[in-house]
């Protein structure tokens, strides 16, 4: 895995973003390594079920200098630096102000973070806890501060994406989904990819009895644009597959479950466990984090795992200039190969496996999703500004700071994934584990917001 390692290290400094110059090379050097892999694009203004794609990110320099003109924050220095998608300024800034804009992490002062800002037009720098220290003590509040980022945002780009297909001797397929928009981090971006690729020169030589078809998207707004141009095609063919995150580091494994927990998906990959005796952590899908979300959401009922070491959000690292290759090993790789190798010859086989689905019972007042794939919770106001928290069961009665509103964000999202057509009311609060009471509460805001409906 060395040699992966190394292609890893030459595409970590590119800026990658959902669109953008970083993420087309690193598709294209992908390409290089191998042809099967196909560079695809969509047009940005697309729409895509309940989301659009943004226009295209495009920068070329964004810095921070004191009013001696010394640059103290530099995007050159490490692509962490900017706040993704940052609209263009260029202003001096009193102290005060700048450190409203200025984000670090205060539990892990070293770190420079990740922070993206893709659908509402703002800005932002990330520095270290130490770095940001060192600015307070060194200027008062009224010093100037000259905050310059050079960038556009192209309406008539596009969003990159990619595609491998080997055939097999069954047109089923099984899909293997990766995410190619994280800047500078090497097992929360690059680890899958890399698998990916090392999985397609495995198997493309290779007389395999099912098909397979690798993708390679921004995440959420790629993986969802992707389903939306090839739903019919995946829904007729894929039997299952799972996302790649996070497989580069040499801890232990882990696994998110589709969304019931009992497809092929899922007992293919428990028994790669089982058979290379290999202990893991497994999540079920009120877990899940990454494309996960979108092909097992209601209307799309593709059942796909996410095949992880440390699980994403999970290790200190996480979206932050410490996830590198110091984190992520050839080692580290290598194991996450063998348990991949393992689990797709067991879909392979997944007939011998003597699968048994657990029955689902029909029931009166079924609630359907009117949303295909998860649905854009930023332009209903409902979306917290800095991502989302894993976590769930707590009144949200009032959504007074941003920490109920990604409470509120969460349980919408899963009560939502339920909402496919075979749960009611009563089983969409045992799944989602909400009281009854809460889970109804749920349900009247979609209601109300028409995201929902019900089928007698």
């Amino acid at each position: 895995m060395k040699y992966y390692i190394d292609l890893g290290k030459k595409l970590f400094p590119l800026n990658r973003s959902i669109t953008g110059k970083g993420t087309f090379k690193t598709l294209k050097i992908l390409n290089k390594e191998n042809k099967l892999i196909k560079l695809k694009k969509i047009k940005c203004g697309t729409k895509s079920f309940d989301w659009k794609i943004p226009s295209e990110w495009q920068l070329r320099e964004a810095y921070i200098k004191d009013n001696k003109g010394k640059k103290i924050v530099d995007f050159k220095n490490n692509n962490l630096h900017l706040v993704g998608y940052s609209q263009k300024i260029k202003k001096k800034i009193t102290l005060i102000e700048l450190l409203k804009k200025l984000h670090s992490l205060p539990n892990n002062d070293r770190a420079i973070p990740y922070h993206t800002n893709y659908y509402r037009k703002d800005w932002g720098f990330c520095v270290s806890e130490i770095s940001k220290k060192k600015i307070i003590s060194k200027y008062n509040e009224n010093d100037l501060f000259l905050v310059n980022i050079n960038s556009k945002f192209n309406k008539k780009g596009n969003m990159n994406y990619a595609e491998a297909y080997i055939p097999g001797k069954s047109k089923e397929e099984i899909l293997i989904s990766s995410y190619i928009c994280h800047p500078s981090m090497a097992n929360n971006e690059l680890s899958g990819p890399l698998l990916s690729l090392a999985l397609i020169n495995f198997f493309y030589k290779k007389k395999n009895k099912k098909s397979l078809r690798f993708v390679f998207v921004p995440e959420t707004i790629g993986a969802i644009s992707y389903i939306s141009k090839n739903l019919k095609k995946l829904k007729k063919n894929v039997i299952g597959g799972f996302v790649l995150s996070c497989v580069g580091d040499s801890n232990n494994y882990s696994y998110i479950e589709t969304k019931y927990g009992n497809s092929v998906s899922d007992i293919a990959v428990k028994k790669a466990f089982k058979n290379l005796k290999i202990r893991y952590k497994n999540y079920t899908f009120l877990a899940r984090g990454s494309d996960e979300r979108q092909y097992n959401s209601s209307g799309v009922d593709i059942p796909i795992g996410t095949l992880m070491r440390s699980k994403f959000g999970a290790y200190k690292e996480y979206h932050t200039s410490l996830d590198n290759f110091k984190l992520v090993t050839s080692k580290g790789l290598t194991g996450s190969f063998k348990v991949a190798i393992e689990t797709i010859n067991n879909m392979f086989n997944y007939k011998d496996n003597k699968v048994k689905k657990k029955k689902i019972l029909i029931k009166k007042n079924k609630i359907i999703s009117k949303i295909k794939c998860e649905p854009f919770l930023e332009k209903r106001l409902l979306y917290p500004k800095y991502g989302m928290a894993n976590v769930i069961g707590i009144n949200y009665s009032e959504l007074k700071n941003e920490t109920k509103k990604k409470i509120l964000a969460k349980q919408i999202l899963d009560f939502m994934q339920y909402s496919d057509g075979k749960n009611d009311l009563k089983s969409i609060s045992k799944f989602i584990k909400l009281p009854f009471s809460q889970t109804k509460k749920l349900f009247n805001l979609l209601k109300k917001l028409k995201m929902i409906r019900i089928k007698n």
